[in-house]
């Protein structure tokens, strides 16, 4: 699931940034870049928290995890292709 944020500057001078589909998921920073920074992070804790207590339905977030040696063996495998490539 891909989560839009919406930031803008409050008349104070500070940034807001909101992930409007988690509610509540809101940072300040001093600029743009630092609110959204520190709102992904955010809502990074929150999806934590809702799979760790069982909250996450299967829309809110893919994981996939490769063994060690099979990304090893992929890395291999495309490092030859590059190799032969260039030969």
């Amino acid at each position: 699931m891909k989560f839009r944020v919406e930031i803008e500057q409050e008349e104070d001078g500070r940034w807001i940034a909101e992930v409007v589909d988690l509610p509540g998921v809101l940072a300040y920073g001093n600029t743009s870049e630092e609110a959204q920074a520190k709102v992904q992070a955010l809502a990074l804790r929150v999806v934590a928290d809702r799979l760790e207590h069982g909250e996450a339905g299967p829309d809110l977030v893919s994981i996939s995890f490769a063994a060690a040696d099979d990304v090893w063996s992929k890395f291999q495998s495309l490092v030859m292709s590059k190799a032969s490539d260039i030969a």
